[in-house]
């Protein structure tokens, strides 16, 4: 029997921390190594760009660089060679291209699922999730994103559901299992006016001890003992580069990196440790919607939130610090073109997403309405054929239908123009079964290989932490 085969029966092994530069690093990188071999995590954190493709990290990278002459934290981890990376197999129980759902369950569960199902097996046999396990081994657990909490990639490290659909349902069972840190969009899924049965689960909550917060303001005020549910908005939170274009949504919505920083400050000190899945949920939005400005903020973002959790982890020593993506999507990329330097650089100037500038088109909207609203939002001035390619999708369109699409947008036609002065090019507007990227920070970093499967990363965490898998 190999060692990990050894360690899913009941084994343990000791794992320890690092230390991290862009961050500021004192030790020697071998003293680093040698201190993770002799030290457990005691918190876990794993920091998740939903749907990211390589061109995304790549582009992010290329575009702080450029704008402000630092690139991504992410890559910097790279270049300053202070974490163990890999690639990762993402496929799922029924294809080798993953949904959010499957993909989180494979972490959470530790097998493999269909698409569309949280931790429930492909016969129909129910897997606890992981977070659950390190709640009864009496750490702390939570999660934060910038999609509803109830969502797929949340959910897939909390609960089991046959459908990621059953939000409704993903949230009764949050109350019920009384997660210490929930935070996210999703407020249709709580409150009494939305739901189907008219529940009031913020009360619910709120009776079961609960500290419910629902603006940027009330959460950065919290100071108390008790779990925090915090829902900021009716479905997800706003895209990065819309929010910072609009001062009600700054003073309204937090951003990732403060979600984050307020779920490590309420657990940091619990004497067990705690767990904290941290999601940049709507990269993988923008990627269905061929949306640049969505998916490069966003992106920032996610490493925004990463530079917090690494900057904990660096200070604390016991802090083992997961960044992937669950699967890529649209594989998005900046094409060869003479003026590519100078086209990329146009994205600097975007102050709103390709969702919003579309979502302000109608019928009535005329061909000056059009161009001078892209003129706005992109200051680029596009075409009054290009205008008019656009105009025609609103003549026929339909209101409620598709996943991230509810009104059939014409995100790629839009794609494609904008492509003349971004030089950025999209392959699909869907998820790709790419391999995906992987890399550890701290006790337990030692634990990944160059390759492996989804799976092997629940009980990476496990046995970084110690916990037996006996649940």
């Amino acid at each position: 029997m190999n060692r990990r085969d050894f360690f899913k029966n009941g084994s343990l092994v000791a794992v320890g921390a690092t230390i991290l530069n862009p961050f500021e690093s004192h030790a020697k990188e071998n003293d680093i190594y040698l201190l993770d071999k002799n030290k457990k995590a005691k918190n876990i954190i794993v920091v998740v760009s939903d749907g990211m493709s390589n061109g995304t990290l790549s582009m992010a990278d290329l575009y702080l660089n450029r704008k402000t002459g630092k690139g991504s934290n992410w890559i910097q981890l790279y270049k300053d060679n202070r974490v163990s990376r890999g690639l990762m197999d993402m496929g799922s129980a029924s294809s080798i291209v993953t949904d959010s759902a499957a993909a989180s369950s494979s972490w959470g569960s530790g097998f493999r699922v269909k698409n569309g199902s949280l931790n429930i097996g492909v016969n129909g046999e129910e897997y606890l999730p992981i977070w659950q396990k390190f709640k009864k081994a009496g750490k702390m657990a939570g999660c934060v994103t910038t999609v509803p909490i109830t969502h797929a990639t949340p959910a897939g490290f909390c609960i089991a559901s046959k459908s990621r659909n059953s939000q409704e349902e993903i949230a009764e069972m949050y109350l019920n299992l009384k997660f210490d840190i929930m935070m996210g969009g999703g407020e249709k899924y709580f409150s009494t006016e939305n739901r189907k049965d008219k529940r009031d689960l913020f009360q619910e909550f709120s009776d079961k001890g609960f500290h419910v917060v629902k603006s940027r303001k009330e959460m950065l005020e919290t100071k108390t003992e008790k779990p925090i549910l915090g829902i900021f908005n009716t479905d997800s939170l706003p895209y990065t580069i819309d929010r910072n274009s609009n001062r009600e949504l700054i003073e309204k919505m937090p951003t990732l990196a403060e979600m984050t920083h307020v779920a490590i400050e309420s657990m940091k000190n619990h004497p067990n440790g705690f767990v904290l899945q941290v999601e940049a949920g709507k990269v993988d939005w923008a990627a269905h919607g061929n949306d640049i400005a969505g998916l490069i903020y966003d992106q920032t973002a996610h490493d925004e939130a990463l530079k917090v959790a690494i900057d904990f982890a660096e200070k604390d020593q016991n802090t083992l610090v997961i960044i992937t993506t669950d699967h890529g999507n649209a594989n998005p990329g900046l094409i060869y073109d003479k003026t590519a330097n100078t086209n990329f650089d146009s994205i600097q100037n975007y102050c709103q997403t390709n969702e919003w500038i579309l979502n302000g088109i109608g019928k009535e909207t005329s061909i000056t309405q059009i161009i001078e609203r892209i003129e706005h939002a992109n200051k680029i001035v596009i075409s009054a054929s290009e205008a008019q390619s656009l105009s025609n999708y609103y003549l026929n369109i339909k209101l409620e239908d598709g996943l991230y699409n509810a009104r059939h947008l014409p995100y790629k036609v839009f794609a494609d123009i904008q492509k003349n002065s971004n030089s950025v090019g999209w392959s699909s507007m869907d998820h790709s079964s790419d391999y995906c990227e992987i890399a550890m920070f701290g006790p337990g970093k030692q634990l990944l290989k160059p390759f492996i499967k989804n799976t092997d990363l629940h009980f990476m965490m496990l046995e970084a932490a110690e916990v037996e898998n006996k649940f």
